[in-house]
């Protein structure tokens, strides 16, 4: 068994990686040509039957197959099938082929193959082909290290276009935009070389994001895939999310196995995020921010999901931040078996110490090995996370002394043993009192609020009996949970 997206395939004897080349395509001819000059292929006699299929040729190398048709890609829908059927087992489909752009873009690009809508350019209907996340993040990261000094850019397009009707995990890679581009010769050995180089091992633990919202070359998503150890299964853009229902989002999550959901906030009225977000909370899949998914990046993502359920179970709609020195502890040790706890300190006293010293604050944490949380608005949660017990518990009670520290600095306090409760004193001056007391608005009132005496008829006004004191209460105690 073979997990060359998150799903297991089985590997039949002779199954290999398919690359899917077409007659009629320039880039796609372009593409073939420098794969059959980097590696010793065998041309393989194939049967008629086949040819009814649009196969012209089979070439193969070790665990690579070349496969020529001689009509587009996309009108090859069940070509694993019939490939299966005949003797030539696949459990990864490439298809290199040409992006067509009128407007000359540059592009080496990757994306995953279906409709959510009508069937314009091949495949069914509202039916969605198998994605292979990891291969996509394979070969496009590895045309991104080589295209470094060429003027191409290298991104991921949304889901689109034929064949949908495909069972084994593919990929198409793409060559864009216009006839010229497509007989560039660098980019073809560049895409060729990605191809043979695919290594499922440098991506196998790497999670998997089903994307919605967006435009076509799904931007940030692609920062997302190069910036992070995350990839992505299909992208449904702004333009497709009209068609988006219950049955493309099940079709999605089945054929992409993605970890969580991620949403391009920014490209997406809230109305039809919100809309889309109902559809899937019923199926129980966790939606991850951009802040989020860069906190995680390098840890794996079943502790992370650990991780964030105790944050969102405790803190929900927040931002969990993970400090480096935590970040890198857990990279070097098996988080399989860790435990996660968490500390909770009371509210007031962090968001007294906050409005006084955030800096100082958020320094502390940061020398810690812990995760901390961040509230929607910003502001610091009162929830320390990490994977030790009583480590977490000493790391708390420090941050409670510490915020102390800073509170006294600023106000008056009182600590009272029994509940080990800390108050913050507040005295302020009370112009009602002092009117009952025969005071007059005017200067008597700025001496009294300044903490001075005044006389009044030949008596003499005390501040403190035209200060009204508050005390606000904090519960020093640290919560395990």
């Amino acid at each position: 068994m073979i997990n060359t997206t998150n799903q297991k395939i089985d590997m039949k004897n002779g199954s290999k990686i398919t690359i899917i080349c077409s007659s009629v395509d320039q880039a796609s001819q372009n593409i073939k040509d420098h794969l059959l000059t980097l590696n010793n292929w065998q041309q393989i006699k194939h049967p008629k039957e086949l040819e009814n299929s649009g196969v012209s040729s089979i070439y193969e190398s070790g665990n690579f197959r070349i496969v020529e048709l001689d009509m587009h890609h996309i009108k090859s829908d069940g070509i694993d099938k019939n490939l299966d059927e005949h003797g030539f087992p696949s459990y990864l489909l490439i298809f290199a082929s040409k992006h067509r752009s009128k407007d000359g873009y540059k592009l080496l690009t990757a994306h995953f193959t279906g409709n959510t809508g009508t069937a314009d350019y091949g495949g069914n209907p509202k039916q969605l082909a198998v994605a292979a996340p990891y291969a996509m993040r394979a070969i496009l990261t590895e045309i991104k290290k080589q295209s470094e000094n060429l003027d191409y850019d290298v991104s991921m397009e949304a889901t689109h276009h034929g064949p949908s009707e495909l069972k084994t995990p593919s990929v198409y890679v793409e060559i864009g935009s216009t006839q010229r581009q497509w007989k560039d010769s660098e980019p073809g050995r560049i895409i060729a070389d990605a191809i043979l180089s695919v290594d499922f091992d440098k991506c196998k633990h790497c999670p998997v994001a089903l994307g919605f919202g967006g435009g076509h070359y799904a931007k940030r998503q692609s920062k997302l895939l190069f910036e992070t150890y995350t990839t992505f299964g299909h992208i449904i853009p702004d333009y497709q999310l009209e068609n988006v229902d219950m049955d493309i989002v099940r079709q999605a999550i089945n054929k992409s196995s993605p970890d969580f959901v991620y949403f391009d906030r920014k490209s997406m009225s809230t109305k039809e995020r919100n809309r889309i977000m109902d559809i899937v909370k019923p199926l129980e899949m966790d939606v991850l921010r951009e802040s989020n998914i860069r906190e995680m990046d390098g840890i794996p993502w079943q502790f992370f999901k650990r991780l964030y359920d105790k944050t969102m179970s405790l803190c929900p709609d927040s931002n969990l931040k993970l400090t480096d020195r935590f970040k890198n502890r857990l990279k070097t040790i098996n988080t399989s078996d860790l435990p996660v706890e968490a500390a909770i300190i009371d509210e007031n006293l962090l968001k007294e110490t906050e409005k006084i010293s955030r800096d100082q604050i958020i320094k502390y944490l940061q020398n810690q090995e812990i995760a901390y949380v961040e509230n929607a608005n910003s502001t610091l949660a009162n929830v320390i996370i990490g994977v030790d017990r009583q480590e977490v518990k000493t790391i708390a009670n420090n941050l409670v002394r510490q915020c102390i520290n800073f509170i006294e600095k600023k106000h008056e306090i009182e600590y009272s043993p029994e509940g080990n409760i800390l108050y913050i004193v507040n005295k302020r001056f009370n112009p009602e009192l002092a009117r009952k007391m025969g005071v007059s608005d005017g200067p008597s009132f700025g001496k009294l609020a300044n903490g001075q005496p005044v006389t009044v008829n030949g008596k003499q006004i005390e501040p403190e009996s035209v200060h009204e004191v508050n005390r606000k209460s904090i519960n020093l105690n640290t919560m395990i949970t």
